[in-house]
């Protein structure tokens, strides 16, 4: 969804966004942009998400391919479910369902396909979770830590940011393609770096993906846990290779 128009009102920001209306505190939309932003604590600028890889094998190689290869990612890969991960738990916080979240955090941190990609899920979240808990407490997240701590359930970057949001009260319609502009744009960043490509380049590659990332968000709220699934089998297998390419930058 595209935001069409935004009025300032003395406590909320009020966003019109397809015809619906959504208000917004805008300490909740500074909060929002400290969570997503590449100077946030927890570490997402190491993984490459297998791109790594896929440049060492000449299938990613410019800004064309790269914009294809993150493409297929939200539509048929991990992006797909990372973005459904998130609705639902969004969901399940606003109305109070706190075992049913920790059904989504447990199939969350188990569906992962290869072990760094597993690694580039847990590693941020668990930063992500530690910094959200110490600088904007809520006791909620400290239940979700708790129990998943006793658990041995490792957290994924989708649950806790969108309990988060949704305490916030950051409307889904906003939060989730906010997220999802941000996993796509830390896997461009990767590409800048690996390929190489100019900083235009990947602006220009993250232009590339809006639309996709909008679909994704779109699909997403529209779905519910029995649509997970992969179908992106060689970002799974670049990811597999990478776990022994003889030089790396990167730790996925």
């Amino acid at each position: 969804m595209q935001v069409t128009a935004i009025r300032m009102m003395p406590a909320k920001l009020s966003i019109i966004m397809a015809d619906n209306e959504y208000s917004l505190a805008p300490l909740a939309l500074l909060r929002l942009q400290s969570w997503l932003s590449p100077t946030f604590p927890i570490g997402t600028y190491s993984y490459s998400h297998g791109l790594e890889w896929a440049v060492e094998a000449g299938d990613v190689h410019d800004r064309t391919s790269l914009v294809a290869w993150l493409d297929a990612d939200l539509c048929y890969g991990s992006g797909r479910n990372e973005a459904i991960f998130f609705a639902e738990t969004w969901h399940c916080t606003v109305n109070r369902d706190f075992s049913r979240l920790i059904e989504i955090a447990e199939l969350a941190a188990a569906l992962r396909a290869t072990s760094e990609l597993a690694l580039e899920s847990s590693q941020p979240a668990s930063a992500c979770l530690t910094t959200l808990r110490r600088v904007w407490p809520d006791h909620l997240l400290d239940s979700l830590e708790r129990t998943l701590h006793k658990r041995r359930i490792s957290p994924t970057l989708a649950v806790v940011l969108a309990t988060r949001a949704a305490r916030s009260g950051i409307p889904l319609q906003l939060a989730l393609p906010a997220f999802l502009q941000s996993y796509s744009a830390n896997w461009v960043t990767a590409g800048v770096r690996l390929i190489p490509l100019g900083q235009t380049d990947g602006q220009l590659a993250i232009a590339d993906l809006e639309n996709s990332v909008l679909a994704a968000s779109a699909r997403a709220n529209n779905a519910d846990m029995t649509d997970l699934g992969s179908a992106a089998w060689m970002i799974d297998l670049a990811s597999m290779a990478h776990e022994t390419q003889y030089t790396r930058l990167f730790r996925s």
